[in-house]
């Protein structure tokens, strides 16, 4: 699939959710589900947040609708505004891009591989006594995960000398906490960052439409 370009020059915010309409729907649905859990009384957000999150415990139990449901909720209901902001600089741009269905494989993959390889080596160490058993039942929401696997692949779409800076940024924003000392969903965050870099094969025969393309670097001819 091919880049929407569809220009409404009269309407440039409707036509920008156009041509990106799996990244709105999606913070769509999280705004609903954040504000589920804004008005929420206290132990019933914490039951939802249980419900819905892709832990231990409710992968045995459910591990179809854990992965699935976890996509869709954010812990803190304020990071809402700061969720909306790294949609739109990451996965909108991507979507345009590779299109909804390249830009779907990729995020979903993340997010199912990052979630069962995290939970994993999380149950791995409860069972040798390195972390708690209550860990069974921690809160693992993964929207965090598709955001860094279209942070991976965007590489790909920035011109030379920038993907390299881009590249040891990124790398070094999910490494560093990583390698030292990181929590589960930091090594999570990491193999979802792979997961994008590793997606380099279906960026390549996309014929994209655009008129001036993104990240787009004016070169002066002599």
């Amino acid at each position: 699939m091919s880049e929407r370009t569809d220009q409404e020059p009269s309407r440039p915010l409707r036509s920008w959710i156009r041509s990106s309409p799996g990244t709105h729907i999606w913070l769509l649905i999280i705004a609903v589900t954040s504000v589920i859990v804004a008005i929420a009384p206290d132990q019933v957000d914490r039951v939802l947040l249980h419900r819905n999150s892709s832990n231990i415990h409710q992968l045995v139990q459910h591990p179809v609708r854990a992965l699935i449901s976890s996509a869709f909720w954010i812990a803190n209901p304020a990071s809402l505004a700061l969720y909306a902001v790294l949609f739109e600089v990451f996965h909108a741009p991507v979507e345009r891009w590779l299109g909804t269905l390249r830009w779907l494989v990729i995020v979903a993959t993340a997010h199912v591989v990052a979630t069962l390889i995290s939970q994993k080596v999380l149950l791995t160490a409860i069972q040798d006594h390195r972390a708690p058993r209550s860990m069974t039942h921690v809160v693992d929401i993964g929207v965090s995960y598709g955001l860094a696997a279209s942070i991976g692949v965007l590489a790909y779409r920035l011109p030379h000398p920038w993907r390299w800076v881009y590249l040891a940024g990124a790398i070094a924003f999910f490494g560093i906490p990583l390698v030292t000392g990181g929590t589960f969903t930091d090594l999570g965050h990491g193999i979802a960052l792979a997961v994008g870099l590793l997606a380099w094969p279906l960026t390549r025969g996309v014929v994209s439409r655009e008129t001036t393309p993104a990240f787009h670097v004016k070169r002066d001819h002599p």
